[in-house]
């Protein structure tokens, strides 16, 4: 039987930077084959050649056998080659249903269409509506769209760049499931995942690249977690330290925050109580469209609805203050996306610092722009970001290497309180520690930090305290070291209204023994 993707020489470049390096890559029938790399690596550069979405400067590609020559994604489609995207290709303006039907035979009805999402939803555990607007989605909402998109073509060969990081334990159990029994269907899977253990329990063969060039081909079963980093980094992301220490003064209260969702899709916050004192990390589990983004736009200042003594930053109410008014009280914000909200993509980055600092902001608004530079070249030194200088534009800058500039540049603040939603999506296990690691700092610094993932292993590796949003309404913080990834996956589903009670009836029937 013929490989079912064959690569052979591939080369991309770009100005400044060869992505794709005399790249060789083989693909079996019904293999799930990992593609393993640090940020700027060249992985996402791969992948769109295969889906034609860019063209190779050298090389040959056979698929089942023949060469081809894909100039385009809906050649791609037609060989059977779907993916998915880690910055997604959805149309705002039109609903999940009209979006998904552009990449299908255009003979079925829409109304077909979306009974098939329903239907593929419900089966691979990945709940959207597809009657709502993509604008009205979350981003991990939006991923889910992209992951039922692929499904529905019946691929021979399916791209999956990060498919997990939106989806509960149980969930991805789930899914994993599915791709292994679309291997066996003789569906070849690439994939493409940050996450070790992942690529381990479901993979039979990886591609390790590191500068553009494969560096290595392993069975990642028969390797561990600390052998495929090496693979990939050239050493092993240092373990984390996490020092038991007592909170300091409260810094953020949160009080019985009630909000009407602004959007029809959106979710009711109900009665939300938080607290995060002063050297220390809360953390915020649940399924994106849970609420995150209505609470953490009420705690940034975008939504400024909320009764003003119900949100308070250092005992000062701050419901109905500006971002800027709770920037000046130490607050720093890192919302979830990254190109649009948390840099302008065609500004440098050196320039993208003033949306958030105002050191280099000089009399009467005058900018002084060497010191500018300056801080954003220490910013891309400290953390270690891929970018050709501090002029670069933001969408220049690969999904990870922007992540860290962007945590970069608020930790570098030295805030008070820093709010940050999903860290370290999709960003390499080096990256990903070295965040992590500075997030930690600042806590032992006794900065108070709240971070809002999906990343259940980044959360009990960082956080003091857990609490899970599902639904709008806010569980109550469990202790990291009383917490269980099977409980909090339960709670991600709404369920901790019965161990709540059970809990308490517990300590009731404790203190009622003689």
């Amino acid at each position: 039987m013929s490989d079912r993707l064959q690569l052979t020489g591939i080369t991309k470049r770009y100005p400044g930077v060869v992505a794709n390096d005399d790249v060789s890559l083989t693909v079996r029938p019904g293999e799930i084959h990992a593609v393993l790399g640090e940020n700027g690596a060249g992985k996402s550069t791969l992948m769109k050649i295969i889906y034609g979405a860019v063209k190779p400067d050298a090389g040959a590609m056979r698929f089942d056998g023949q060469p081809v020559h894909i100039r385009s994604p809906q050649e791609a489609r037609q060989l059977g080659i779907a993916m998915v995207f880690q910055h997604f290709s959805l149309f705002e303006t039109l609903s999940v249903a009209e979006n998904v039907w552009l990449g299908l035979d255009k003979s079925l009805a829409l109304a077909e269409v979306t009974r098939r999402i329903t239907a593929t939803a419900a089966a691979y555990g990945l709940d959207i509506d597809p009657e709502r607007p993509v604008h009205s989605l979350s981003v991990g909402e939006m991923q889910r769209v992209e992951i039922i998109r692929a499904l529905l073509t019946h691929p021979k060969l399916l791209i999956l760049d990060e498919p997990t990081s939106v989806l509960t334990p149980q969930a991805v159990d789930k899914l994993f499931v599915t791709l292994r029994q679309l291997a066996a269907e003789g569906c070849s899977i690439l994939y493409i995942s940050h996450k070790l253990h992942e690529i381990r329990a479901l993979c039979s063969a990886c591609t390790v690249m590191r500068g553009g060039k494969v560096t290595g081909v392993c069975d990642p079963r028969e390797e561990s977690n600390a052998s495929l980093s090496r693979l990939m980094i050239g050493a092993e992301p240092p373990a984390l330290r996490h020092q038991e220490r007592s909170p300091g003064n409260l810094v953020l209260t949160v009080k019985e925050l009630s909000l009407k969702r602004e959007s029809p899709f959106g979710v009711d916050l109900v009665d939300v109580s938080l607290r995060v004192h002063a050297g220390e990390v809360v953390g915020i589990a649940g399924v994106s469209g849970n609420g995150q983004r209505e609470l953490l736009f009420a705690l940034s200042g975008e939504d400024r609805r909320a009764p003003h003594e119900a949100i308070a930053i250092g005992g000062r109410p701050v419901g109905r203050l500006a971002p800027d008014r709770r920037r000046a009280l130490g607050l720093h914000f890192v919302p979830e996306e990254r190109l649009g909200r948390g840099a302008v993509p065609e500004m440098g980055l050196a320039h993208n610092l003033l949306l958030t600092r105002r050191e280099a902001v000089g009399a009467f608004g005058w900018l002084r722009t060497g010191q500018l530079r300056e801080q954003a070249a220490g910013i891309i030194e400290r953390f270690r970001v891929k970018a050709a200088g501090p002029g670069a534009p933001a969408r220049s800058l690969s999904g990870g290497n922007l992540q860290k500039f962007i945590m970069g540049r608020e930790i570098d603040a030295r805030p008070t309180l820093l709010i940050v939603s999903q860290p370290t999506w999709g960003v390499d296990v080096g990256a990903a520690a070295q965040i992590r690691a500075e997030i930690l700092a600042l806590r032992d610094a006794g900065c108070a930090v709240l971070v809002v993932s999906e990343e259940l292993d980044e959360l009990f590796e960082i956080c003091d305290r857990l609490h899970v949003i599902a639904k709008g309404q806010l569980s109550p913080s469990v202790a990291r070291q009383h917490a269980t990834v099977e409980q909090i996956g339960e709670w991600m589903s709404g369920l901790w209204h019965a161990d709540v009670q059970q809990h308490l009836h517990a300590m009731e029937a404790a203190h009622a023994a003689p």
